[in-house]
């Protein structure tokens, strides 16, 4: 099955839930909920799931549980759809 690997810089406690874009090759990721209880974790894992039409157990946190650099990986498809979905979601 493929899998992709993101690197994203994350902003807890936003006044939204969305994704910003691209940030030094990181994607940028903005979340209401605090970084506490890994409560930020999971809404970034609620708003890629959503953004990628994909269910949310198909998104793993790999690295950066208490930072706000982290890297998941999305199960189930390739970085050039994963790639192309963020294009399409981001130019609108």
């Amino acid at each position: 099955m493929e899998s992709t690997l993101l690197v994203l810089r994350v902003s807890p406690k936003s006044s939204s839930d969305a994704i910003v874009g691209w940030h030094g090759g990181a994607l940028k990721v903005k979340v209401r909920a605090a970084p506490e209880d890994g409560r930020a974790n999971a809404a970034v894992v609620i708003v890629l799931a959503a953004a990628l039409d994909l269910p949310q157990k198909s998104i793993t946190l790999e690295s950066g549980q208490t930072s706000r650099n982290k890297r998941v990986r999305i199960h189930g498809l390739g970085s050039v759809v994963v790639k192309a979905r963020l294009a399409a979601l981001l130019s609108v």
